[in-house]
């Protein structure tokens, strides 16, 4: 009988590399880029998020100072993925490649510096889908516990049949998909007071996870581990409209049971930052599919985590495999 006690682990957590920066730096398609994501931020939050990256760099790349954000908040091991700002979607298939393998080589020497404490995600490029299995592959063979994905690349849904190759094959390996979405396809109309963030992240976050519920993606791939961070936004509790559709449209029953029975096969981070709110995700998805979140060291995070899940009072069983246990049966650590 296993008697040791429960790490806690931050699912959560995130990494600047420079290298990434610096292979796409002048190239065809980053100005466009840039464009977009000035219209869909607002020019005052893109500086307000200026500021606040830059104060925060020395935790996103040392990793001394980040195992001591990790102690002041009683987090023994991190999963730390890239910055979404590394996807750069907009990247032709040698540059994505290029951007990915950077992405993967250097989360895996970020955590090697602290292997008994940080694990690490990669990413692979959603707007190739050819490249995806074997860069998946790359990624695990780094020793990293999975990808990082976006909810949907330009003209491409998690739905798309081009992507079921990654899907088998990320299902085959266990590999941890972590969907964590980087903008909002409502653009503009999103461009003040942060809610390009605020809103629409969790907006992403559901229509993602739908897009993965309603095509049957998780009927056909059963084994996939599919991780949504910010506590999958707005779609976990908001699933009685989707099973009312499923039985009353006949479109909308391209998956086997109602979509609410769907969030036993996903999991969520902690991170919806109200006690009220984090016992309505344990009670809609279930204790088993809840993992502690921070999105260490963003402002949009919390440095505090755990106080947050004991304010949940969910109890001591429940609370200690949020903080750790499902995170070391789901990434096998």
């Amino acid at each position: 009988m296993n008697t040791a006690p429960v790490k806690t682990v931050d699912v959560h957590a995130h990494v600047i590399l420079p290298q990434v920066e610096q292979a796409v730096a002048g190239q065809p398609g980053l100005a466009e880029h840039r464009e977009l994501d000035a219209r869909r931020n607002g020019a005052e939050s893109l500086a307000v998020s200026g500021r606040m990256v830059g104060e925060r760099i020395p935790k996103l790349t040392q990793v001394p100072v980040r195992l001591a954000g990790m102690d002041a908040a009683g987090i023994d091991v991190q999963i730390v993925s890239p910055s979404p700002s590394h996807y750069h979607y907009w990247a032709d298939e040698a540059l994505a490649e290029e951007v990915c393998r950077l992405a993967g080589e250097g989360t895996a020497e970020h955590c090697a510096q602290a292997p008994d404490r940080l694990y690490g995600l990669g990413l692979v490029p959603l707007q190739h889908p050819s490249l995806m299995a074997k860069l998946l592959d790359h990624a695990l063979g780094l020793g990293l516990k999975g990808v990082e994905i976006s909810s949907h690349a330009p003209g491409a849904e998690l739905s798309d049949p081009a992507y079921e190759p990654f899907w088998a094959r990320a299902a085959e390996s266990g590999a941890v998909v972590f969907l964590h979405p980087f903008g909002c396809t409502l653009d503009e109309r999103l461009d003040r007071f942060y809610l390009s963030n605020i809103v629409g992240q969790p907006v992403e976050n559901a229509v993602a996870l739908s897009h993965l519920i309603f095509s049957g993606v998780l009927d056909r791939h059963p084994g996939l581990k599919v991780l949504a961070a910010h506590g999958g936004g707005y779609l976990p509790t908001h699933l009685g409209r989707a099973d009312h559709g499923w039985r009353v449209r006949p479109e909308a029953r391209g998956c086997a049971e109602p979509p609410s029975a769907y969030l036993g096969r996903i999991w969520f981070d902690s991170l919806v930052y109200e006690p009220a709110a984090l016992r309505a995700l344990v009670d809609a998805a279930g204790t088993s599919q809840v993992l502690l979140g921070s999105d260490f060291p963003f402002d949009m995070g919390v440095e505090d985590p755990l106080d947050r899940l004991h304010a949940a009072g969910l109890g001591r069983d429940a609370s200690d495999a949020i903080r750790g246990g499902n995170a070391a049966a789901l990434f096998d650590l």
